[in-house]
């Protein structure tokens, strides 16, 4: 098992990054927002999991371990294969993730791209009651503000995907006002 890997980033590739792990290029499948920070020679260090399948040996790669778990929590469900269970990772933060599944928001997580009603009612069934103080919490009026922020945001077009990939790009110490967040949100869209 490959639980870790650390070295410096040779290429980054359309979902994916290639990192030298001395000398060897290893390829680590990622979510969006890590595709999006990191260039080539940049150093990374990524919690792993390595999925075997008949034909492939796939890593995929995480910057915290509470990725890592919903990661491997999310793959257990019964139709959320790696992929799907990386772009949902790509798509909503693990704490808007855990929030949804608490609150029962299948809405919410039918929101990404490649999951149903019925896929994200099974997610909710199966992952309830998993979380109980193993993942960070957020106040209930950020998780509001995320919300609006990203209906904001797919308002004016944008994709479910770079709207959250916005939201966790946003500084801790964001302005309250939403109107201020949408702003900062926008420069970062716009790669200003």
């Amino acid at each position: 098992m490959i639980a870790f890997i650390s070295g410096e980033v040779i290429d980054v590739l359309e979902s994916s990054l290639v990192v030298n792990l001395q000398g060897v290029g290893i390829q680590v499948f990622t979510t969006n927002e890590v595709l999006a920070k990191t260039k080539a020679g940049d150093l990374v260090q990524l919690h792993t999991i390595l999925i075997v399948r008949e034909d492939s040996l796939t890593l995929y790669g995480y910057r915290t371990k509470s990725e890592k778990e919903l990661f491997h929590l999310l793959i257990g469900v019964n139709g959320v294969g790696p992929r799907l269970a990386n772009t949902i990772l790509s798509t909503m933060s693990v704490e808007a993730i855990r929030q949804a599944i608490q609150q029962e928001d299948a809405l919410l997580i039918s929101r990404v791209p490649g999951i149903g009603k019925k896929t994200a009612q099974k997610i909710i069934l199966q992952l309830q009651g998993t979380f109980e103080g193993s993942f960070g919490e957020l106040d209930q009026q950020t998780l509001v503000d995320h919300q609006m922020l990203a209906d904001a945001l797919t308002s004016l077009g944008y994709s479910v995907i770079e709207a959250q990939t916005a939201i966790q790009a946003m500084p801790k110490d964001r302005p309250a006002e939403i109107e201020e967040q949408i702003r900062i949100a926008l420069k970062y869209l716009s790669g200003e």
